[in-house]
C-alpha cells in the first residue's frame, strides 16, 4: 500500500507531464505590470504659465520705494502730490540757483514751493481716478484725461495722440501760468508778467519738445498708472531746474531793462533842469 506521500509525488509528476505548455507559460509570465500602463511615479512636466515681474518690479529698494509711494497715493491722493511737487520745486530751484552761481534767495525758493503746491492739483489726475472729491477739484488736470482718452485700436496711434496733446495743451499753459506766477510773486505789474512770459515762454516750449514727448511715450508705454507721477516726477527736477534757471535769466534782463530806463529818465530830468537853472 503506497504512502501519502509517494502518492503525492506521483500526481505531481503526472500533472506536469500531462500539462507542460501551461505551466511554463505561468512561470514565464513576467510579476511587473505592463509598461504600456501609466507610470504613477515619473512626474509630469507642467507648462510654466507665470510671466517674468517688469524691470521696474525687479530693482529692489527702489521698487520698495515705489510702492511704498504707490501705497500713499491711493491712501492720500492729494496730500501726497502736494508734498512731492513742493519737494520738486524747490530741488529744482536750489539746483538752478547752485548753477547760476549768485547768492542763495530764499525768497525764490519760497516761490517755487507755492507755484509747485498749486500747479500739483491740475498736473496730478492725468493718472487715475480718485474719490469724489478729488475729482471735483482736478476737473482739469491731465493724466486722468489722457488715460481715459485717445485710446484707439492701434497702440501706436493712441500713444501718438496722447504724446502730441500733452505737448500742444498742457505746456503752453503750464510754462505760462509757470513764468507768469513767478512775475507776479517776485512784485511784477501786468507789463512786467507780459514781457516774462514773452521771453520765457517760446523757448521753454521749444526745448521741451526735445525731452517731454520722451518721457510721455515711455510712462504711458512701460508704467502703471499709479507710478507715472514719480517717474514724471523724478525728471521734472531736472526739468524744474532749467525753468528756474530761464526765468532767473528772464530777471537779470529785466533788471537791465529797468536799469536802463532809469538811466534815460535821469538824463531826461538832468536836460530838463539845466535850462530852467540856466
Amino acid at each position: 500500500m503506497a504512502t501519502p506521500l509517494l502518492r503525492a509525488a506521483l500526481r505531481r509528476h503526472f500533472v506536469s507531464a500531462r500539462f507542460p505548455r501551461i505551466q511554463r507559460r505561468l512561470q514565464s509570465t513576467p510579476s511587473k505590470p505592463s509598461s504600456s500602463g501609466p507610470k504613477s511615479e515619473e512626474s509630469i512636466p507642467v507648462p510654466s504659465t507665470v510671466a517674468p515681474l517688469p524691470l521696474w518690479q525687479r530693482l529692489g529698494p527702489l521698487t520698495a520705494a515705489a510702492q511704498g509711494y504707490a501705497r500713499s497715493q491711493k491712501k492720500r491722493p492729494l496730500t501726497t502730490q502736494v508734498v512731492t511737487a513742493v519737494v520738486i520745486y524747490i530741488a529744482a530751484d536750489l539746483s538752478a540757483q547752485y548753477v547760476s552761481g549768485n547768492e542763495y534767495d530764499p525768497a525764490r525758493t519760497a516761490r517755487n514751493a507755492v507755484i509747485g503746491a498749486v500747479a500739483a492739483i491740475p498736473n496730478y489726475k492725468w493718472y487715475a481716478s480718485r474719490p469724489a472729491y478729488v475729482d471735483v477739484l482736478l476737473t482739469m488736470s491731465r493724466f486722468i484725461f489722457l488715460s481715459h482718452n485717445f485710446n484707439y485700436s492701434s497702440r501706436i496711434l493712441s500713444l501718438a495722440t496722447k504724446v502730441v496733446v500733452s505737448q500742444i495743451c498742457f505746456t503752453p499753459i503750464f510754462n505760462t501760468f509757470f513764468f507768469g506766477s513767478q512775475a507776479i510773486l517776485s512784485g511784477e505789474n501786468l507789463e512786467g508778467t507780459v514781457e516774462r512770459v514773452k521771453d520765457t515762454v517760446p523757448t521753454s516750449i521749444v526745448n521741451s519738445c526735445k525731452l517731454w514727448p520722451v518721457v510721455t511715450a515711455f510712462s504711458f508705454t512701460f508704467l502703471p498708472l499709479d507710478y507715472r507721477p514719480l517717474f514724471h516726477g523724478v525728471v521734472a527736477v531736472g526739468w524744474q531746474t532749467y525753468l528756474s534757471f530761464l526765468n532767473r535769466q528772464a530777471e537779470m534782463k529785466e533788471a537791465l531793462r529797468h536799469e536802463a530806463v532809469g538811466h534815460v529818465d535821469e538824463k531826461q530830468a538832468v536836460t530838463y533842469a539845466v535850462p530852467q537853472a540856466a
